[in-house]
């Protein structure tokens, strides 16, 4: 059955693509006549005196030393403070965001009050915020923005369904690329919503509004990764491409996501994966559009699927393309872009915001594509760039896209934003900083040869231009700072967290090689059944986070000797093991799988079971008194340890005597620190001990571990109730079978997820007084909460 069309695609597209056809037309003949060149030199000759001055020799030499990347995100706003130039840089990055992302005329002196609102507060926070330590870009960061605005559920969703979608990007795409996108979409909607709120609205309005742009944020960025990156990557056929895009165009113009049907491509779970998330994307944005609203929003994302399609099926071998081939789709898909990242939360339209957005696309698309040409090239993708870098020795009729690019300058400048001097000023700036940036990532030789190709008709203006490039100050931008410092912070992390799975599984099986206890007896003719039984439950297949955390601590934050510590790594998982086996005890938790095996009881007897428990207690004791290190230190770790596993059977107790009661969350948060927080303390508390580290540490890993524990626990707790049993090794549901009390009991789904999020918050910002701490410990807290097992 065909489905009924709610918008008119020809029609509509047609109607844009008639009105980018008169913008590109117009920018010809200022091209044709050059009459960018007189205007603009007019402009950068009012310009020049704010950003070009006379120097010393010395403070020429001072002054290349004053630059964001060699200094980094935190000493350039430091240095830009102390110099006076801070509120001047954020009031041209502000002022940029709000025409650019916004579509706002600087002009208005309602959006000047607004901006300068915006450079104040932003001016206080990046004064406030100097340490070096990327906290402000952190998941815990991020978790304490969405505490003050009340959002937390949203956020706590966005964050599952991310991780949801990279680990469901084929390897044939960029999952780091896809998140960026993703987020950045986020980003840009909830800065809509926020500037679309007046300052009178009720903190419940408000986060009820920040809410749904979060939600919206990702229902619209999903298409990105979904279908744009999909589409253009060699990841489905020929064929699977055409049945997608039917799919995807039919959704538009009906209003309706249609059944998948059969998928006849190779690629069909990846497909039945995509439609379902992208189902209820396009659903959750269908539900919030006004019915006044909901077919403009369904005719500008037509054109821009549409116009990106044509865009797409380009291949750069062709040399038959037309100039208005080449750059009507551009302009339509550049400026369709923005105008739904407004009118995705129905936001209101100031007089002119069409124009302006409309017109404005296609600037920032070729300073986009200019940046980019080499990589694009390189990978045949047609641009006006790259189609003019192959053929413009055989095709004089191709328009010039950098000649384009003044062009437009020109006209947004002049014609679009009315003579405007902050929008000149600002624009420049950017081109400015645009031509910099691109003569810094690529070199002066390749620089100057990429000039002298597309500047051979402009000579005179060229000169002017790259004069100012040469030695124009006070012209970068805050946002660019920013995505350098993220994507800095990004390739760390990635590095970072490569390197801890890399450690855990190499520590892993370094301790997976250690553990088997050999027989007391060679001689004897008969078994030892503990010690078989004991074996037997070491070499499950358990997650070693205790010892490994201590190798880690000990090794790399305390140096210690690797072999030394061997006793304490043993004796750790010895302690751990052996409360694993009462824990699953018919008299406690009566479990039949542990560590994807059947548990120790089950496979013995009870009473092998309890002895065997009791043997490894013991075993771990024997192991920490052969540590060689000083008498008094190991005497002091053995009592510690001693301690510790009396405060875990404890809390053991606390966790059998609450079954079938209704504890507290004072209490749950109390049995599951005696239950699990104590083991992750052990595991750092042991190795300081080694290391004879000071007090306020041993303090500051307790709270850590404290946290962690209690986070750890709500995860488990959450995984009983909506993991995976072959992934866990154990059988869900044991928590409701044995009516015992946890975080989701108590608080819900929702909420548990909440106070794990808080825990983690905790556990993190405790980490800022641990000084010897090491990154594993970030990525370890950030695996505690992620982890599917």
């Amino acid at each position: 059955m065909k489905e009924q069309s709610i918008i008119n695609a020809d029609r509509c597209y047609r109607k844009a693509e008639e009105k980018a056809a008169a913008y590109f037309t117009s920018l010809l003949v200022q091209i044709e006549k050059q009459a960018y060149v007189p205007i603009l030199t007019k402009d950068f000759q009012a310009w020049k005196p704010n950003h070009i001055h006379h120097r010393s020799i010395l403070s020429l030499f001072v002054r290349g030393q004053r630059n964001s990347d060699k200094l980094g995100y935190h000493k350039y706003i430091q240095w830009l403070n102390h110099s006076g130039k801070l509120e001047n840089y954020l009031d041209r990055s502000i002022s940029y965001i709000y025409m650019r992302d916004l579509g706002k005329s600087l002009a208005s002196s309602e959006t000047q009050d607004r901006i300068q609102d915006v450079v104040k507060s932003l001016k206080n926070q990046v004064i406030n915020d100097q340490g070096d330590s990327g906290q402000d870009f952190t998941m815990a960061g991020l978790y304490r923005w969405a505490q003050r605005e009340g959002v937390e559920s949203a956020v706590i969703w966005v964050i599952d369904k991310l991780r949801t979608v990279s680990t469901n990007i084929p390897s044939g795409m960029d999952v780091e690329h896809a998140q960026r996108k993703l987020i950045k979409t986020i980003a840009g909607v909830v800065m809509h919503e926020m500037e679309e709120m007046h300052t009178e609205i009720q903190v419940k309005e408000r986060t009820k509004k920040l809410d749904r742009a979060i939600r919206l944020g990702f229902s619209y960025g999903l298409t990105y990764p979904f279908i744009d990156d999909l589409l253009d990557a060699a990841v489905l056929s020929k064929q699977e491409k055409e049945q997608y895009s039917d799919l995807i165009r039919t959704t538009l113009v009906s209003g309706s996501v249609p059944e998948l049907g059969e998928w006849t491509g190779e690629n069909a779970s990846l497909i039945k994966f995509v439609h379902s998330e992208l189902r209820d994307a396009f659903e959750y944005i269908k539900k919030h559009q006004p019915p006044e609203t909901a077919n403009s929003f369904f005719e500008q994302s037509y054109v821009f699927f549409h116009s990106q399609e044509v865009d797409r099926i380009k291949q750069l071998s062709n040399q038959n393309y037309t100039n208005e081939e080449i750059y009507i789709p551009i302009i339509l898909k550049s400026s369709c872009s923005r105008l739904i990242a407004r009118s995705v939360i129905s936001a209101s339209e100031d007089e002119g915001f069409q124009d302006r957005t409309f017109y404005y696309g296609i600037y920032n698309q070729l300073a986009d594509d200019f940046a980019d040409m080499f990589n694009d090239l390189e990978v045949g993708a047609v641009t006006p760039f790259t189609y003019y870098l192959k053929y413009h020795h055989v095709r004089p009729d191709l328009i010039n896209p950098f000649e384009l690019y003044w062009a437009v300058i020109t006209h947004l400048i002049h014609d679009v934003y009315q003579s405007d001097m902050k929008t000149c000023e600002v624009i420049l700036d950017r081109a400015i900083n645009g031509l910099k940036r691109f003569k810094e990532r690529v070199g002066i030789e390749e620089y100057n040869q990429v000039m002298k190709l597309f500047t051979v008709n402009m000579s005179t203006f060229n000169r002017i231009v790259q004069k100012l490039v040469r030695k124009a100050d006070d012209v970068d931008f805050f946002d660019k700072l920013i995505r350098d410092h993220f994507l800095a912070i990004l390739k760390n992390d990635r590095k970072e967290k490569q390197e801890f799975k890399n450690q855990v599984k190499s520590i892993r099986k370094e301790i997976n090689s250690i553990l088997y206890i050999p027989e007391t007896d060679s001689s004897s003719t008969m078994n030892d059944p503990i010690i078989d039984a004991a074996n037997y439950s070491l070499k499950g297949d358990g997650k070693r986070l205790r010892p490994i955390v201590t190798w880690v601590m000990g090794v790399k934050a305390y140096q210690l000797d690797r072999s030394a510590i061997i006793p304490l790594l043993k004796s750790l998982e010895y302690m751990h093991t052996a409360s694993l086996i009462l824990d699953d005890l018919p008299s406690q938790d009566n479990a039949s799988i542990r560590r994807g095996r059947p548990t120790l009881h089950e496979v013995y007897n009870i009473a092998i079971a309890e002895l065997t428990s009791v043997f490894l207690t013991q075993k771990a004791t024997s192991e920490q008194a052969s540590l060689d290190f000083d008498s008094k230190t190991v005497l002091r770790l053995i009592e510690y340890s001693s301690k510790m596993t009396a405060e875990m059977c404890k809390g053991q107790a606390l966790d059998l005597e609450s079954k079938g009661k209704q504890l507290t969350l004072e209490q749950l948060n109390l049995m599951c620190f005696y239950k699990t927080g104590l083991g992750f303390e052990a595991a750092l508390i042991m190795p300081a001990i080694l290391g004879q580290v000071e007090q306020a540490e041993m303090n500051a890993l307790k709270k850590f571990a404290y946290h962690a524990g209690v986070a750890f626990q709500i995860k488990d707790d959450l995984l009983d109730v909506e993991g995976n049993a072959s992934m866990l090794g154990k059988q869900i549901g044991k928590d409701a079978e044995n009516n015992s009390s946890t975080f989701v009991s108590i608080l819900g789904h929702e909420g548990a997820k909440k106070e794990m999020w808080e825990h983690f918050c905790l556990a993190t910002e405790s980490l800022e007084d641990v000084q010897n701490h090491c990154p594993f410990l970030n990525h370890f807290l950030s695996y505690m909460i992620h982890r599917n097992y």
